[in-house]
This record gives structure tokens, C-alpha cells and sequence, in this order.
């Protein structure tokens, strides 16, 4: 099935092929992230064969994530002045090389930059998908597929890192993203020649303040949520060594989590646009904010893994039409230009919010904060869908 972009018109050039699209979004972003996806793993093997202390590990993933999220920054000046095949296909590279040369690194200094330059190019990557995607004709399912894919390679990865880097050391993990970004790198070429000219719309936007409106309340709605997410999510393990669950245990209720969350993105793509998106945001934070509740007090094994399992179901599902409602609410493409950094900012900002309140007040302070940012998020949600209808 073929489908005409928005891009503007260029003699000799071919319509979009969807499914090459869809292919394109869902290899590039799965790949991009898959050190953040696959830290527990990696963190590990760079404590035991570099001896790396928690600080300098923690530094690592700072600047990959700091790194990855940054990208939209520049972003906003290339996507509106280069063609997106050629620019995914330079990012993919730098992306590659970036990642070999990490194989090779002679100190920690050289491989602080090179992960810095990888993220740069993984994250100018998720931009390209995200800008993609809100164009597509059904921008949930495209969205949960997105999601699906980054949680599928991350639980794959982490059950093959350990004797890959048993084998090989962290060469195997530096030469393997290599090897599947230069795999998905023919893909770069169905991506949409470039954005659509959208200074008129933006333009008019603008006029009196209520493109502005929209956008900051776009950005608020998203970093909520993901402080919700990251700060909850961080100290989940926190919560069941205070309740005296055994780490077996609950190492066992967070493995099976991660299917859930798998089907929860998976749902998703499946439901798309087949009901209407205020019902299944609807359900998504009610589902998550029970799961928050869930966890309060000193809960046993069944309450906590009820929770855990329900919380990953609940983010991964609304993920994708929260994203989707951003790009509905926006047309000028600011929004989901900027979800790339505003996603950065809640994971980092969440974690180091939850961090500060429990060594203040204990856990109940944290998780009352985590359902207060998931009502946030969605009460301005639901004001930009009803906007945008």
C-alpha cells in the first residue's frame, strides 16, 4: 500500500511505501535506545571487567541519555533543511562507527565521548521515528508498535548479553549494535524525503497565544507522565525489599513484568484507531494510578506482583495514544519534535525527584508524588484532546 507524504513535492521522487515506514520506525528506534533498554546487563559487565566504580558507571548512562535527548535540540534546525533519508542514513552511520570504535576504546575518557557521539546519533534517529510516525494515517498502532519493538530487542538483549559477554567481554555489545543498525541501515531510504512546510501553520498557531498554550501544555503532560514512570519504576525493587519480599522473588514478578509490558504495547498497536483515543487514555492511567495505589503500605507478594504487572501493562499501553494525541493537538510538529527531550528530561528528573523524597519521608511520599504527576499528566491530556476535537 502506497501513500503520498506531506513532504513538498519533488519531481521524481516516489510515494512512501507504509509498511517500509512502519519497518523503518520500528528497527531504527528499537536499536537506538538498546543500552538504556539492556542497563542492568551492561552496568554489570562494566563493574566486573573495567572495574568501573557506580559513579563513573553512572556517568555512562548519564551522557547516553543526556546525549540521546539533546538530539532534538539541533534537530530543529536540520529537519526543516535536509532530506530525512539522507540525514537517518548519516546518523545511522555515525551511530555505527561511534559503537566500533567503542569497541576499541583505549581509556575511559575516549569511551565517555564515543558514547556521547553514538547516543547523539541514536537520538536524532528516535526524532526522525517520532516525526514519521505522527505523519503515518494511524499514528496509535505505528506508536505502539514503536514502543513494542524497543521493549522486545531490550528483553532479548538481556537475556543474551550475559553469555555474549561471557564469551567476548563488551566488545560483543559494542560490535552487535553495530551490526543491527548497519542491518536496518537499507531502511533509512523509506523514511519521507522531508517536513512539510509548516511556517504558516505554526504561524497561525501563534496568533494570540494559543499555539504556545498547546505546546507548553503538550510538554508539562508528557515530562508528568514520564516522572510518574521513571520514579516509580526506579525504586520498584526499593519497594519490595522495605516489604520483606524475598529478591528472588521480586526478581521473578519484574521478568514476567516485561511481557507485560510487551502486551500492553502490543494492545496498543492492535487497538490503534479501532475506538476512540480519549476511552483508551482513559484506561491506561486509570490502570496505572491502581497499580501506584497498589503499592502503597508494605504490600505482599500477590499485591506486589498484581502491581508490577499492571503498572508495565498500563505505561507501555497509553504510551502510544499520549503520543498520538500530542501530534493530533500540534500540526505544526513542534510538539513531537520535542517529545525526544522532553521523554529525557522525565526519566532523568523522575528518578532524582523519588530519590529525594524517600530519603526524606520513606516510600509512601514517593508514590503519593508519582500518582499526583499521573493526574497532572492526564487532567492536560484530556484539555488537548478536547481541543483537538
Amino acid at each position: 500500500m502506497l501513500v503520498e507524504t506531506n513532504a513538498p513535492a519533488v519531481a521524481g521522487r516516489a510515494p512512501v511505501s507504509l509498511s517500509g515506514l512502519v519497518a523503518a520506525i520500528i528497527a531504527f528506534a528499537a536499536v537506538a535506545p538498546a543500552i538504556l533498554m539492556t542497563a542492568p546487563a551492561v552496568a554489570a559487565q562494566l563493574a566486573m571487567q573495567l572495574q568501573l566504580d557506580p559513579a563513573r558507571i553512572g556517568n555512562l548512562f548519564s551522557v547516553e541519555l543526556g546525549a540521546m535527548s539533546l538530539a532534538s535540540l539541533p534537530a530543529y534546525a536540520w529537519m526543516r533543511r535536509v532530506d530525512w533519508r539522507h540525514a537517518a542514513a548519516f546518523w545511522a552511520l555515525v551511530f555505527i562507527g561511534a559503537n566500533l570504535a567503542s569497541a576499541a576504546a583505549p581509556s575511559y575518557a575516549a569511551l565517555l565521548g564515543l558514547r556521547a557521539l553514538s547516543a547523539l546519533g541514536g537520538g536524532s534517529l528516535m526524532v526522525l521515528c517520532l516525526a514519521s510516525a505522527a505523519r503515518m494515517p494511524n499514528p496509535d498502532r505505528v506508536y505502539g508498535l514503536w514502543v513494542m519493538g524497543q521493549l522486545v530487542l531490550g528483553a532479548v538483549g538481556l537475556a543474551v548479553l550475559p553469555g555474549l559477554f561471557a564469551r567476548f567481554g563488551l566488545t560483543a555489545l559494542y560490535v552487535l549494535l553495530a551490526i543491527l543498525m548497519a542491518a536496518a541501515l537499507p531502511l533509512a531510504w523509506r523514511f519521507p524525503a522531508g517536513s512539510p512546510d509548516t511556517s504558516a501553520a505554526g504561524s497561525r498557531s501563534t496568533q494570540g497565544g494559543g499555539g504556545w498554550t498547546v505546546l507548553a501544555t503538550g510538554i508539562v503532560a508528557l515530562l508528568a507522565f514520564y516522572m510518574s514512570l521513571g520514579g516509580v519504576w526506579t525504586f520498584i525493587g526499593a519497594i519490595a525489599q522495605a516489604a520483606a519480599i524475598p529478591p528472588d522473588a521480586s526478581g521473578q514478578v519484574l521478568a514476567v513484568a516485561t511481557l507485560c509490558g510487551i502486551a500492553g504495547a502490543a494492545l496498543a498497536a492492535w487497538v490503534g484507531q479501532r475506538a476512540s483515543r480519549m476511552p483508551l487514555l482513559l484506561a491506561g492511567y486509570a490502570l496505572m494510578l491502581v497499580a501506584i495505589a497498589l503499592l502503597a503500605g508494605q504490600p505482599g507478594i500477590a499485591r506486589y506482583a498484581a502491581a508490577a504487572f499492571l503498572f508495565k501493562f498500563a505505561w507501555t499501553f497509553a504510551l502510544p495514544f499520549i503520543l498520538a494525541s500530542l501530534a493530533a493537538a500540534d500540526r505544526s510538529g513542534r510538539l513531537i519534535n520535542a517529545a525526544n527531550l522532553v521523554i529525557g528530561g522525565g526519566l532523568a528528573l523522575g528518578p532524582l525527584l523519588a530519590g529525594h523524597l524517600i530519603q526524606a519521608g520513606g516510600l509512601n511520599p514517593m508514590l503519593a508524588a508519582g500518582f499526583a504527576l499521573g493526574m497532572l499528566s492526564l487532567i492536560l491530556l484530556a484539555t488537548l484532546v478536547r481541543r483537538a476535537h
